[in-house]
């Protein structure tokens, strides 16, 4: 949808916009869903949340339709440094997103409150400065918004692979990649969803693509586990994700 119903030039600040509006439930959701862990339990705040999911469906029902043509030669083909460009992305995710959810929540104590208090307030700076670098990469700017996000995510990885265990530095490196998410994925994303419009199939071409961070996701989880299985300490797997940073 996004891919063949955005504006090429107005690109940037849609997606900014859209990450914005991600932002604010951002905000909410983790703090009502640590509340709701702390003192309702797990089975309130699975249930609740399944429930959102099962609205958040509602407006497809009311989204143009986009047809998808049949047979679309070269579609694939077109997807190619698209997929590679994703790929490094899923490793990056790994140590970057999905070790570093542990070590933060180990770095506060295994509070949910906290760790929702910590994510709500990364959510809060990410939701301002997106809409200002998705402006900066439509107007012309997208080279200088490259090395903004690719030197926002490599600092932020340092950041947090040195904070583990420190709750104060957990919580500022945490906020610090709300920075990241508002540098970084206009910045991919806008040069993602431009390629798809211009490919033969959106539809394909995103397929492809999910297959792509999919995979370089799973090989930068499995190293990461390897690495902690061996006796390494989360720090160096969360470091791990500079690898996906630089490609």
């Amino acid at each position: 949808y996004f891919a063949s119903l955005g504006d090429e030039e107005h690109r940037g600040h849609q997606i900014g916009a859209r990450e914005a509006l991600v932002a604010l439930a951002g905000i909410v959701a983790p703090v009502l869903t640590g509340w709701t862990l702390a003192t309702l339990g797990p089975r309130v705040a699975f249930g609740a949340t399944g429930a959102v999911l099962a609205l958040a469906a509602i407006p497809l029902l009311w989204t143009p339709n986009v047809g998808v043509i049949r047979e679309a030669p070269g579609a694939w083909r077109a997807a190619a440094p698209a997929v590679l460009l994703v790929a490094a992305d899923g490793w990056t995710t790994a140590g970057y997103f999905f070790v570093w959810q542990i070590a933060l929540f180990l770095s506060l104590g295994g509070s949910f409150t906290a760790f929702g208090g910590a994510m709500a307030l990364a959510a809060l700076v990410g939701a301002a400065v997106g809409l200002f670098l998705g402006r900066l990469i439509d107007a012309g700017h997208g080279g200088r918004a490259v090395w903004l996000a690719v030197g926002a995510m490599g600092a932020t990885i340092l950041a947090r692979s040195l904070a583990y265990g420190t709750p104060a530095l957990a919580v500022a490196a945490n906020a610090a990649g709300a920075l990241v998410v508002a540098f970084y994925t206009p910045t991919m994303m806008t040069a993602i969803y431009n390629q798809a419009r211009r490919s033969p199939c959106a539809l394909r071409f995103h397929i492809a693509t999910e297959g792509g961070w999919d995979a370089g996701q799973a090989a930068g989880c499995l190293v990461a586990a390897a690495l902690i299985w061996a006796g390494a300490p989360l720090a160096v797997a969360i470091a791990l994700s500079l690898a996906g940073t630089a490609a």
